[in-house]
């Protein structure tokens, strides 16, 4: 299981990771409401600016304080590599 960092020492599983997108669009607006009123929502900002919505595979929604670009290229990057870099 590759682990990758989102931030503040927060970690998620990156095959686990069904979508990462910006939280701007009312739809995504939406599914963190959602998520929210389930008890399936994980704020990992630490208190920053919300810059990627993780949707997993289990249906929990991740906010993470990293670029959309930069969460996918640690989730694409080879064991070892970037995506294990703090």
């Amino acid at each position: 299981m590759k682990l990758i960092n989102i931030g503040f020492g927060s970690f998620v599983a990156a095959e686990r990771i069904v979508a990462a997108v910006e939280p701007e669009s009312n739809p995504i607006k939406r599914v963190i409401a959602q998520a929210r009123e389930s008890g399936r929502l994980v704020d990992a900002t630490y208190g920053r600016k919300t810059e990627t919505v993780l949707v997993m595979d289990s249906g929990h929604v991740i906010l993470c304080p990293r670029d959309p670009q930069d969460v996918v290229s640690r989730a694409c990057a080879p064991e070892g590599g970037v995506g294990d870099e703090a």
